[in-house]
């Protein structure tokens, strides 16, 4: 929705010009189903070489959002802020809705029966809302470790791993995605060698960001972080320049996930568990009508 808050805007013509390209990558981007993050945006503007890559317009671009939204041009809904989100508890109006609740949100476990346990870890959490769909889909976790995962957090998930390794026998994969530069690479041996010490092995695959996605993507290259302990590795082999996982295109993301999901998953046991879902949800609505 279009909301107008500030009248009195004074924006130059490239400013209105460029809000109205911004709107046309957030339509380009909703017709998909996909929401942008302000940094996703940013490295859609970078790569279509309408500003260049560097914090001052980061800054000028995010100011310009802020603009263009209270000037009501551009839409509210079109950039999501996946920190700052409010809690409720659930609620419903009564045991009609709540059965529509029940109906609406009603799944299987999609991963029943399977031989291999699946996780999606990424480095960045500005890609969870991009991931979730296809996680969501598959029906696996999504891991947000915002960097280098916590002990806690790597010992939850020894367990997750520990409890299907003795439960169903499963062999455990980590579908990781981080940026191309010293820590989102260390990161995968950081995982495997964590997960290690705790008594569990899980084969790690780096989905991206690779250096031949690089090459044939070409995302936006960054300047090296000199300052990271890690530096000193990566320059030797890849040079001063570093790339972010959250400039490949969404759609991107969802073919590399894909692709690893269905060479890892038995998708005629997971086509029948969707089936059985179908036919539940059908039952689900009867007793929805019949208390409506």
């Amino acid at each position: 929705m279009k909301e107008t808050f500030r009248n009195n805007l004074h924006l130059s013509r490239q400013n209105i010009d460029r809000l109205y390209l911004i709107n046309s990558i957030i339509d380009e981007y909703a017709s998909e189903g996909y929401r942008l993050t302000l940094r996703q945006l940013y490295y859609q503007l970078v790569s279509r070489i309408v500003i260049p890559n560097s914090p001052a317009e980061y800054g000028k671009l995010s100011n310009l959002l802020v603009s263009g939204r209270m000037a009501g041009v551009v839409d509210w809904n079109a950039i999501e802020d996946r920190v700052r989100i409010p809690y409720m508890p659930f609620w419903t109006t009564g045991i009609p809705d709540a059965l529509q609740t029940i109906t609406d949100q009603y799944r299987l476990d999609r991963q029943e029966g399977q031989d291999n346990y699946i996780e999606v870890w990424c480095e960045k959490d500005a890609l969870s809302g991009v991931l979730k769909r296809i996680t969501s889909h598959y029906h696996v976790y999504l891991m947000v470790n915002r960097g280098y995962s916590s002990c806690t957090a790597m010992y939850d998930a020894a367990k997750r791993f520990q409890d299907r390794y003795e439960s169903n026998g499963q062999n455990g994969y980590i579908l990781y995605l981080g940026d191309h530069d010293p820590s989102g690479l260390d990161m995968i041996r950081d995982i495997s060698t964590r997960l290690d010490e705790f008594g569990v092995e899980v084969e790690v695959r780096h989905l991206a960001l690779k250096t031949e996605q690089v090459q044939r993507y070409n995302p936006p290259p960054n300047p090296m972080k000199i300052k990271d302990p890690r530096a000193g590795w990566y320059i030797g082999k890849f040079g001063n320049t570093s790339w972010e996982v959250d400039a490949l295109n969404p759609k991107t993301l969802h073919a590399l996930i894909e692709e690893q999901m269905e060479e890892l998953i038995d998708m005629e046991l997971f086509n029948d568990v969707l089936a059985q879902e179908k036919k539940d949800i059908q039952k689900l609505k009867a007793v929805v009508k019949e208390n409506s």
